[in-house]
């Protein structure tokens, strides 16, 4: 794939690790400069800042075929789902359904509704994936969300996100979809996966940096109303009202203070070489490289804790000693990472076959750290 030169960690390490954070490519570190640039020549830029941020809101709905009205952008998903359960009457409807696979914060979020009347149930996995039929077990008229990650950040397991909104819409609860593990290496098409709500961020594949995420709401759902909120989320957020509460129309209701400004500068820069290629193309180089490391996985012995198909770009192998393994490739030059007791290794566009190649006759020379 082209590009790879514009990330200078591949002149001294072997990274395998965009399940956790992207790799710095020059575009990125430039965008940095840029921003440090614009404020100390302009001072207090703040209507250049703010065009920052809707141009960053216009292409994070590029990315999921959405539009620019329903994104709101925040500096993370907890807040961005905060804000999305504070805008929920649990009274009718107090039940949410999760699965047992989503990323803390999102449970965390859940869970701490229960002070407010939530009941949180969580749906039990079978070898990584979401059994419908457990799904339909949880999900009642009394539901008032079913919140569902796309890829699991423990194993990589892709989930079957239309079959789990076509159970929640048919006892008209909402559907949240945690994109995070999946945007920027598998293209996105909001309308056909048919869920009310995204969330993702700029940390991992998207090659930005952390301090910023963005949230999804379906054209209308308005009465969707957050009170957690901020003067960014207001209709006119230079008005500098203090006397009411008149919340924009837009997903931008679910906003909160000021951006994070500097990330913002990042999320371009990262979005855009995500978008120069395309994220058809990214996908099917991943999916060779995902299928040369199981390949290779199987052929040695080894085994897979990622299910054989039904997966995303994060590929995991169970280990016997997981941290110590981590810390052996990266004493190689070697950048992996770990959830659990699996060795989690997540190549991008930015990857080649070499990567594959070095980690797995490493992984043979620490085979006594692997089932």
């Amino acid at each position: 794939m082209p590009l790879r030169d514009h990330f200078p960690i591949f002149e001294h390490q072997v990274f395998l690790n965009s399940c956790s954070k992207g790799a710095l490519s020059h575009e990125v570190e430039q965008a940095y400069r840029d921003y440090l640039t614009d404020w100390g020549t302009l001072g207090s830029p703040w209507e250049p800042w703010v065009e920052k941020l809707e141009g960053t809101r216009a292409a994070f709905a590029g990315l999921i075929g959405a539009r620019p009205a329903e994104i709101a952008v925040s500096s993370s998903v907890s807040a961005l789902v905060s804000a999305l359960a504070s805008a929920l009457d649990f009274g009718e409807r107090p039940r949410v359904v999760i699965s047992d696979l989503e990323f803390p914060t999102v449970g965390q979020v859940w869970h701490a509704q229960e002070r407010r009347g939530a009941e949180v149930v969580h749906v039990a996995a079978r070898d990584g994936l979401l059994p419908l039929e457990h799904v339909e077990a949880l999900v009642d008229d009394r539901t008032a969300i079913v919140s569902l990650t796309h890829v699991s950040y423990r194993h990589g397991a892709r989930q079957d996100v239309e079959g789990v909104a076509e159970i929640a819409h048919r006892h008209g609860a909402l559907m949240l979809l945690d994109a995070y593990q999946s945007l920027g290496t598998t293209p996105i098409d909001i309308g056909a996966l048919g869920v009310d709500l995204l969330v993702g961020g700029a940390l991992k594949y998207l090659l930005g940096s952390s301090g910023l995420a963005f949230l999804y709401v379906r054209a209308g759902l308005e009465r969707l109303t957050p009170t957690s909120t901020g003067w960014f989320a207001q209709e006119d957020i230079f008005a500098m009202e203090g006397h009411r509460h008149r919340p924009a129309l837009t997903a931008r209701r679910f906003e909160a203070g000021t951006p994070p400004v500097p990330n913002l500068y990042a999320a371009r820069a990262g979005l855009e070489l995500i978008a120069s290629l395309g994220t058809e193309s990214i996908e099917a180089h991943v999916r060779e490289l995902t299928g040369a490391l199981k390949a290779a996985i199987t052929e040695r012995g080894f085994t897979l804790a990622t299910p054989a198909e039904q997966h995303g770009a994060l590929i995991a192998v169970k280990a016997l000693n997981v941290e110590k393994l981590v810390a052996r490739l990266a004493g190689e030059g070697i950048v992996v990472s770990s959830r659990g007791d699996n060795l989690r290794v997540s190549p991008h566009f930015y990857n080649v076959s070499k990567d594959i190649e070095l980690l797995v006759d490493a992984l043979l020379r620490h085979r006594e750290l692997l089932r």
